[in-house]
């Protein structure tokens, strides 16, 4: 077991320390040490990443929890004040150290679906329990954990005389991050907002004060180090957001999202009560923390014990391209009955699993305004073009499931009605849109959704959301997230989803979990041509490069979002249908944020190696060495590199290989490449 030092300081002023520490004991033990004002450092199992806790005086406050944390000893957060704020008696304070218990866990489970089918959960964890000296004597105990690649903390309010309810009017957070690294801000407009905007680069000191700010948040310092800061196991607390305090360089304060209707207060709840983890993922390089499984470690196990009927594939969703149809089909395309069955057909056709009924023209599919939602009914339609128990026949007929979209307050409404009629019809899951918030209401919602969901074997996806918090690992059942500015900019929005927004997310956004990007569409422009247009978008970029973000974005259920027209009898649709989208092992090849990236992933035997570049043509060098032994064959979804070619052309190629190879990706500007490697 990892030894944890308790050292007693002296005085103040003094930088000398006595620290006493006990003898090693065996894994998954605890052991109670003495109460005594301390400093804790807690260490990783490699020994890289130290955490170190202690009582400081802050301004005009004393014993105020404070922490550092170093990686490979060089400090990435200073000394940063931690506590709560509890109504009605406000901020916990002054505190005294009434206890350390400390233990270690190494043990591996499996994932379904994700980006590795195993993961191992290894830390080593401090509980510092706290009392104020005076007053009330409220308890607090502060959890800290260290894992190899990461540390996290959280706040446990135990049940105690002093206090009857868990009332939080602001958590007291502090991220005070060194030396001014490269960060990578998302901005928020405020908290009814759904996580889509463009990331802000540049220095950490230039993002503006008082800006709220988006997790996960990464800073990326010169010799490649990296760390991010989001949130896990988010569960009856409101989410959190960051912001730069005025006259501090580099010191982040938490922010909790407002619960409407209760001003003043961001929490109310029952005690005892566990705050979400804030975790800090930290590598050597920006590819290490995509690889990484620690927001899914830091979450409960999962509470399906047979997921069989869990199954990851693609799904149609005709709202991103306008409803266009050929005008060959003899129809108007939109939420009537023929277009349905057309695109259950080409489902059936392509191998595509799954058939989106969502909305247009401001209807949804059950007959109510997209938004706002007004009450309509969400086990009928109202629509009389959409003769919905022949659709639902019909996909049956083909092997082709269903998915229903609604708005979220429809599901609040109507789903305990809705939900277990849907697995009666043999719908596959549902998209629940709209939400825009992560206040306290918001969180335990979705919580309830998904269980109930679950329940009845169905799926969920959630757009207009906030950031995915690992609840999939509990709940498998939770496909994907949106949460990000996505293709469906391309739709109305001038700059849209440019190349070098697409080299960031993977480093930032899909760190906190898996995401849904409205991928798939077929109709490619040089960036400088780009246009938004609502019906049958533009994306700007190759067709290699679409293949190659399936492999590239982690999401379990992605969309093909175009019409049928638009990819029959197109090269490269085998490859965008056939990749698969749960995978057993994750590595990141090469990367570096906003400019480029490679991706290998494992399925089974199967190896799919995935690059994408921003606006600069490259020539990337990609080993081989992850395949092992054996001889290999490598198809290869290449740019087309002929002068003036079309920005769909692709070369399609086939070579041997053996992990001694290294290919070279010869990437257009915008471009990609994807190679599908067998034994």
């Amino acid at each position: 077991m990892q030894k944890l030092s308790v050292c007693a300081i002296l005085a103040p002023m003094l930088s000398i320390v006595i620290c006493a520490a006990y003898a090693d004991t065996a894994a998954s033990e605890t052991q109670q040490l003495p109460a005594v004002n301390a400093a804790a450092v807690i260490e990783s199992p490699d020994k890289r990443i130290k955490i170190r806790f202690d009582l400081a005086s802050r301004g005009d406050q004393t014993s105020v929890p404070c922490y550092t944390i170093s990686f490979r000893d060089k400090t990435l957060v200073g000394q940063s004040a931690l506590g709560l704020d509890l109504a009605p008696a406000g901020p916990l304070g002054p505190l005294h150290i009434t206890g350390i218990e400390d233990r270690t866990s190494d043990t591996t489970y499996k994932v379904f679906p994700g980006k590795t089918s195993s993961a191992r959960d290894h830390y080593n964890e401090a509980v510092i329990s706290l009392e104020e000296s005076a007053g009330a004597k409220r308890k607090l105990d502060i959890i800290f954990r260290a894992y190899d690649d990461g540390a996290a903390f959280r706040y446990r309010v135990p049940e105690q005389p002093a206090l009857d309810r868990f009332i939080v009017a602001e958590e007291q957070s502090e991220f005070k991050i060194e030396n001014n690294p490269v960060a990578y801000p998302l901005p928020a407009p405020d908290f009814k907002s759904p996580y889509e905007s463009y990331y802000k680069p540049g220095p950490l000191d230039a993002v503006s004060a008082e800006q709220l700010l988006y997790l996960p948040l990464l800073v990326q310092y010169p010799d490649e180090t990296v760390m991010a800061i989001t949130e896990a196991h988010l569960q009856d607390y409101a989410g959190m957001y960051l912001a730069p305090t005025t006259g501090t360089a580099g010191l982040l304060s938490s922010i909790l999202s407002e619960l409407p209707g209760h001003e003043g207060i961001k929490v109310e709840s029952t005690l005892p009560h566990d705050t979400p983890w804030r975790v800090f993922m930290i590598g050597d390089q920006p590819g290490r923390l995509i690889e990484s499984n620690l927001v899914n470690n830091l979450n409960p196990p999962s509470v399906i014990a047979d997921t069989s009927w869990i199954k990851p594939g693609k799904t149609t969703f005709p709202w991103w391209n306008g409803f266009k149809l050929d005008d060959a089909v003899g129809f108007k395309g939109g939420l009537n009955t023929d277009t349905a069955k057309h695109y259950i057909d080409f489902c059936a056709e392509a191998g595509i699993e799954y058939h989106s009924l969502d909305g247009v023209k401001g209807s949804a599919w059950y007959g109510g305004p997209l938004r706002p939602y007004k009450g309509a009914d969400i086990t009928t339609t109202t629509l009389a073009a959409l003769d919905l128990p022949q659709v639902l026949s019909y996909a049956k007929e083909k092997g082709v499931r269903l998915r229903l979209w609604m708005a979220w307050e429809a599901a609040r409404m109507h789903m305990h009605k809705a939900f277990p009629l849907y697995e009666k019809w043999g719908i596959e899951g549902v998209m629940l849109d709209f939400f825009d918030r992560d206040d306290q209401d918001v969180v335990n919602f979705i919580h309830e959704a998904v269980a109930l969901a679950a329940k009845h074997h169905l799926t969920i996806t959630l757009h207009n959301t906030y950031k995915p918090t690992g609840l999939n690992r509990t709940y498998p059942n939770l496909m994907t997230y949106e949460a990000v500015l996505n293709l469906e900019f391309n739709k109305w929005d001038k700059k849209g989803s440019s190349p070098e927004h697409e080299l960031i997310v993977p480093f930032t956004r899909m760190l906190a979990g898996p995401l849904d990007f409205h991928s798939g569409g077929f109709r490619y422009v040089k960036p400088e041509d780009y246009k938004p247009r609502y019906v049958a978008p533009l994306v700007m970029g190759t067709r290699a490069r679409e293949l190659a973000r399936y492999v590239v974005y982690e999401g379990y259920l992605p969309m093909t979002s175009d019409y049928p027209a638009a990819y029959r009898g197109q090269p490269g649709l085998e490859a965008m249908v056939n990749t698969p989208t749960t995978w057993d092992e994750t590595r990141v090849v090469n990367g570096a944020v906003g400019d480029h990236i490679t991706i290998a992933r494992r399925s089974g035997d199967t190896w799919y190696v995935a690059t994408m570049t921003d606006g600069e043509a490259r020539d990337l060098a990609i080993p081989l060495e992850f395949l092992g032994p054996g001889n290999f064959t490598v198809k290869s979804y290449a740019d087309d590199m002929v002068p003036n070619a079309k920005m769909e052309q692709l070369e399609i190629s086939k070579a041997p290989a053996t992990a001694s190879d290294t290919i070279i990706a010869k990437l257009r500007p915008a471009g990609g490449h994807l190679m599908i490697i067998t034994k």
